[in-house]
């Protein structure tokens, strides 16, 4: 029996920070065509608040790729545009919501690269949740969108490890890297017919987690969890939105702690309470203190937790305990 002919694909393709140039430099790099980007608008950045390019236009003036950057997704002039290119299949990669009005215009569909293993970790922070939640294991999908968010067809997947001292930053490169080849993939896939969907609903199990939009409120540790949850949620907030909590009432940002054994009577605090000598800074969990490693003081740059005890001048007797 001869296999279906390789007919390449006419891509138009939607994303906007370095996870998705990934992707972008990749597609260009296969037999299948870009027809057009589509990007965010300039945004303010940096001190001066100049207005900057996202990852992917840059890319794309640097390949020579048509651009567009459309304020409004349901824009008359915008949805003309995408018709003149008249693709065969979008591809979205790490950008907002789209409308139906452009998802449902190509033939073939719109399908997403999502940062989880889905149905698991639905939502805009896959990887800060997976990490933050202990997991092992996560990896990249590509699924075709439908009007519930996270929620359409699967095609491919690709696993990748999470490591015990890997954290979100860590494993989000790790994943640019893997969903820019799993969407090659799945476009080798779907120009030759060797690939069949499957409904999410077929592989639920009810064991799924929820990863939401995280904001800077959501990084505030809560020393009352176990020395092994309060290390996974460091490791899941950072660099975005980042662990914090508070010393003498204000902001104290958190940025590496280890679970090493716990020194002289240390493992007697109480949750937030802290034990510190010249080189060491140990602070209550639920059931064992975890050490401080690195953290940062408000308006300070972040330092070796030994180099701010050198210099800080306060009370360093609990963190965050305020509010609970």
């Amino acid at each position: 029996m001869l296999e279906p002919a390789a007919h390449p694909l006419r891509v138009v393709f939607f994303g906007t920070p370095d996870f998705a140039e990934c992707a972008l430099r990749a597609l260009v790099d296969t037999r299948h065509e870009v027809a057009g980007v589509v990007t965010a608008p300039d945004r303010p950045a940096g001190r001066g608040q100049r207005l900057s390019p996202s990852a992917v236009k840059s890319a794309a003036l640097e390949l020579g790729l048509p651009l567009h950057q459309p304020e409004k997704l349901r824009d008359a002039a915008f949805l003309a545009q995408l018709d003149r290119w008249n693709a065969d299949l979008y591809v979205v990669v790490a950008f907002r919501m789209l409308p139906e009005v452009v998802w449902n215009r190509p033939h073939l569909g719109t399908i997403n690269i999502h940062g989880s293993l889905l149905p698991d970790f639905r939502g805009a922070a896959p990887i800060q949740h997976a990490v933050a939640s202990g997991a092992a294991m996560t990896g990249v999908t590509a699924f075709f969108i439908t009007r519930e968010i996270d929620t359409g067809a699967l095609l491919l997947q690709r696993s990748a490890p999470i490591g015990p001292s890997d954290t979100a930053g860590t494993v989000y490169d790790r994943l640019m890297v893997e969903g820019a080849g799993l969407l090659c993939d799945t476009l080798d896939a779907l120009s030759t017919g060797h690939v069949k969907s499957i409904g999410q609903d077929l592989l639920w199990t009810g064991k799924e987690r929820e990863a939401p939009k995280l904001f800077r409120q959501d990084g505030r540790i809560d020393w009352r969890r176990s020395c092994q949850e309060v290390h996974d949620f460091i490791r899941g907030m950072s660099p975005f939105p980042g662990a914090w909590t508070t010393l003498n009432g204000a902001t104290f940002k958190v940025h590496e702690v280890s679970m090493d054994p716990p020194a002289g009577d240390a493992g007697a605090l109480v949750p937030g309470q802290c034990q510190v000598s010249e080189d060491s800074w140990w602070v209550g969990t639920q059931d064992r203190p975890i050490r401080l490693r690195k953290a940062q003081l408000a308006g300070k740059p972040a330092m070796a937790a030994e180099e701010i005890l050198r210099g800080y001048r306060y009370p360093t007797d609990a963190l965050g305990t305020e509010g609970f």
